[in-house]
């Protein structure tokens, strides 16, 4: 597994990172658990959460998990988006036995329901400095450790950076140690306003980047991206095989089967590590076989040539769903 320096924390990390979004989401903390140590076991050690994360609780399962591997992992989590304030019914559906639920498919949907209504539209944070350092302490308290390596404001954009003693604060936590690096998470389109408005905050930007997107300049902030195989990946599949001429040849072109949509992740996961050589490149999943699959893709050499050409093709041809027969 690759390595890199993690902003300017002077620690070293995997540039293959695990999101935790999922985490004590559709999961109970035991299997989550066992997430967490199935990426471990397969050599990453750089974790990415947030106190809005598994409706609240992925801050604190990550932090029984620190308590095993404190000194070998890295960890990111956020300012920013406030965990829902309303979760008794998610908390029901969790203390409910899984038979139980599959028994009941009208409840489990409607337990569902309930849990997406609670993290929809969520408060807008004020990023003030009193705020901050609140949220701060909690997830200090929640991940149980005395330092984050690395602290995002979340989904800031640039109208939302008014109050100076924000970057004092920040500032004054990296001084003293209670965070190694701070920067910004946020949506990809709101990137170019905040290096322009607000370039003191920018020391790291983490945003969405896939093999639709152009590459990035060398001279940009340390970077970590997440959505490599984007929202319309299944869309972008059944576009290329019902393309069977682009489909053939872009496949003759990367020596791959692209009709096999474990191909394709293979091949837009590895672009991403490939076309961002200096960035930690993040992904999400609940399925063990998955971590494990996409920890062997980062680290396979070979994928590199044909990763770099399936970019190459798509930069020059446009996207899949764009291309006509």
């Amino acid at each position: 597994m690759q390595t890199t320096p993690l902003a300017d924390t002077n620690r070293q990390t995997t540039r293959l990172g695990f999101g935790c979004g999922s985490l004590m989401g559709a999961t109970n903390r035991r299997d989550s658990l066992k997430l967490l140590e199935t990426a471990y076991d397969a050599g990453i050690r750089h974790f990415d959460v947030a106190p809005m994360y598994g409706y609240g609780e992925a801050e604190s399962c990550l932090g029984e998990f620190l308590q095993h591997h404190r000194g070998q992992i890295t960890v990111t989590t956020k300012y920013g988006i406030a965990p829902p304030k309303n979760s008794p019914i998610i908390k029901l559906g969790r203390s409910i036995a899984r038979p139980i639920l599959k028994q009941l498919p009208g409840l489990k949907q409607s337990l569902a329901q309930a849990a997406n209504a609670a993290t929809r539209n969520p408060e807008r944070p004020s990023f003030t400095a009193a705020q901050a350092k609140a949220s701060l302490y909690r997830s200090l308290l929640a991940l149980r450790t005395d330092h984050i390596d690395l602290w995002l404001l979340h989904e800031a954009t640039a109208a939302d950076l008014q109050d100076a003693s924000l970057l004092h604060l920040l500032e004054a936590e990296v001084k003293k140690g209670t965070i190694g690096a701070f920067g910004i998470g946020s949506s990809a389109n709101n990137i170019p306003a905040l290096l322009a408005t607000s370039p003191p905050y920018c020391r790291t930007l983490q945003y969405e980047w896939s093999i639709l997107d152009s590459p990035i300049s060398d001279a940009a902030p340390f970077r970590i991206h997440h959505g490599a195989l984007t929202k319309n990946f299944h869309a972008i599949h059944k576009s290329i095989i019902n393309n069977k001429p682009l489909c053939q040849r872009w496949s003759a072109s990367t020596n791959t089967d692209l009709t096999h949509a474990g191909v394709l992740a293979q091949l837009m996961l590895k672009a991403s590590l490939v076309i961002n050589p200096a960035s930690i490149i993040l992904f999400s999943s609940k399925n063990p076989v998955h971590i494990q699959a996409n920890a062997h893709t980062a680290a396979d050499s070979i994928l590199e040539r044909s990763a770099r050409q399936l970019y190459n093709l798509i930069q020059s041809e446009g996207d899949p769903l764009l291309i006509t027969i």
